[in-house]
């Protein structure tokens, strides 16, 4: 499951002695989180693509709607690409459920190939035909096989394992990451290609170990928050180093005084828990300007769906545009865009967000046409369709602002009362 990496040494009493002391750990303090409540393989895959670059907290809301809706491989393979993105709004990274979705078409997909090869072989009656047609969708339980489906790298496939199924594949995140760079000192960067791969051999002999680990009265160690199905050491040990980094020993101000195995851990003795792990300099932060307009007409407004092959694809926006340099104002900006209209603009919110090393502010302004727009690329919704729309972040956030606001003709005096309403 590691590849052809060096057997690790699962008689090193270091390791030996970590095991128990996560284990242990674990079983006292794993937070009661709603995927920790079942071993179903679908809803834990769901789970581990929900919390790739998203916090434990933000991901249980989404998690719990997501199997309500979709409570199947089968449901989530034939979800509309609609539904498939509301579901997900908010969430970003949006390529992850895309991801999702083709690999359970495609295990759909070969669940209806193995069925009509059944029937090829063996000539059945229509009551076994029946049956053989209304089995459930299989996630498929070996590493090759889950790593082969799209959206699923090598440490997805070993929590999916590991948690699903108590296999002893090892795992190496952020948290898992942090965590052993401290407890075995290791000083060079984790993304370099030997570090990395040596990361992983720890990780592996970890696991190995935990599968066969007992606590003092020769039972292995098991969380309360989670039902017990045999030896679960193996998920519990990849949990416990996941767990330990998310509530202990954090990016910065590390609670090494709690920590279960500070008494192993070679960066606590020798101080140098802020300095690891050493991921060398950061990426300098771009700053990047954007305007939108929420262009209103017959209580409808303009908004357009992303294509293909962009960043956020198939989500929703407002006609929007980058600028760059001080010199571009909105009113230009319109008038650049929709030559020909007129319009008044009156600023509606400014958005400041980051994505990866980006930061993005967005000013965006609502605008009274005063005559028509000519071809408009986008079309035209009412605030009740667009609810229905799953938007980009930001711009969700602008349609927010606009259901907070007053119809148009209600701001805009007697003067204006020919003016649409919202």
């Amino acid at each position: 499951m590691a590849g052809k990496e060096i057997k690790p040494e699962i008689g090193n009493p270091k390791s030996h002695r970590l095991v128990v002391s996560l284990l242990d750990w674990f079983a006292a303090h794993a937070r009661d989180l709603p995927w920790r409540r079942t071993r179903d393989p679908y809803a834990i895959w769901v789970s581990e693509i929900m919390l790739q670059q998203t916090q434990v907290k933000t991901v249980i809301p989404f998690w719990n709607r997501w199997m309500r809706e979709l409570p199947t491989i089968e449901a989530a393979a034939k979800a509309s690409p609609d539904k498939l993105h509301k579901l997900w709004e908010g969430l970003g990274y949006y390529t992850r459920v895309r991801n999702l979705q083709k690999a359970a078409q495609q295990m759909v997909n070969h669940r209806r190939d193995e069925f009509h090869e059944s029937q090829t072989k063996n000539k059945v009656g229509d009551s076994r035909r029946s049956s053989l047609r209304n089995l459930p969708v299989r996630f498929p339980e070996k590493f090759e096989d889950i790593l082969a489906l799209p959206g699923i790298g090598r440490y997805t496939a070993g929590a999916i394992c590991s948690i699903a199924f108590n296999q002893p594949a090892p795992i190496l995140d952020g948290n898992v990451i942090r965590v052993l760079t401290r407890i075995f000192g290791i000083a060079e960067n984790p993304k370099a290609k030997e570090t990395n791969a040596r990361l992983w051999r720890l990780a592996e002999e970890l696991v190995c170990c935990a599968k066969n680990a007992k606590d003092a009265k020769g039972e292995c160690a098991s969380p309360t928050s989670r039902p017990s199905r045999g030896n679960s050491s193996c998920s519990h040990l990849n949990q416990s180093l996941m767990e330990l980094g998310a509530l202990v020993c954090t990016p910065r101000h590390a609670q090494c005084l709690i920590c279960p195995v500070k008494h192993l851990c070679v960066a606590f003795k020798e101080d140098r828990v802020d300095k690891l792990p050493n991921l060398g300099e950061r990426a300098k932060a771009t700053t990047r300007r954007f305007i939108a307009f929420a262009i209103e007409r017959g209580g409808k407004f303009l908004v357009r769906q992303r294509s293909d092959g962009v960043v956020n694809a198939h989500l929703w926006e407002f006609p929007n545009a980058e600028v760059h340099g001080g010199g571009w104002n909105a009113n230009e900006l319109f008038r650049s865009h929709f030559p020909g209209s007129t319009a008044q603009l009156m600023p509606l919110l400014t958005v400041k967000h980051s994505i990866t090393r980006y930061r993005i502010t967005l000013e965006a302004f609502r605008v009274q046409l005063r005559n028509e727009i000519t071809r408009p690329s986008g079309v035209w919704r009412t605030p009740a369709q667009m609810r229905r729309l799953a938007f980009v972040s930001a711009h969700r956030k602008v349609l927010g602002k606009l259901m907070e606001q007053p119809a148009a003709s209600e701001t805009a005096g007697s003067a204006d009362a020919r003016q649409p309403r919202l």
